[in-house]
């Protein structure tokens, strides 16, 4: 079975000593993924909605590198500061997987790596050959 690996360039990557996403065989594994502002920092302080949708587009660009389309995620965990902002965290997940939504939970957790952070997203996706 091929392994590969994709890294973000996170600081956190080398500090805890992991990847942003691993293709292993035909599973994809993405790894939490909080709302990183390009350059460091946290996107969007405050915005509920802004932060979902920045931890989607860092998977989908992982995703990406590893040749796989956002279609084929199959299931999503969204750990949330503030579970009462639901709709907002819901809304960018509706809108970014459209027609191909996955299983996913929503889970309040009591903080995240960065006091300001509200998100961070897990997705595990399946490729399937061609046919």
């Amino acid at each position: 079975m091929s392994v590969r690996r994709v890294f973000s360039g996170a600081e956190w990557e080398r500090k805890v000593g992991y990847c942003r996403a691993v293709l292993a065989g035909d599973q994809v594994f993405v790894s939490g993924t909080a709302p990183v502002a390009p350059g460091g920092g946290t996107e969007a302080p405050g915005d509920a909605y802004r932060q979902a949708r920045r931890c989607l587009e860092i998977i989908d660009r992982a995703l990406q590198e590893l040749g796989v389309s956002r279609a084929a995620v199959t299931r999503t965990r969204m750990f949330v500061t503030d579970i009462s902002r639901w709709a907002d965290f819901g809304r960018a997940h509706a809108e970014f997987f459209g027609a191909a939504p996955p299983a996913t939970s929503m889970v309040e957790v009591r903080r995240l790596i960065a006091e300001d952070m509200l998100i961070e997203v897990e997705a595990d996706a399946v490729v399937l050959p061609a046919s």
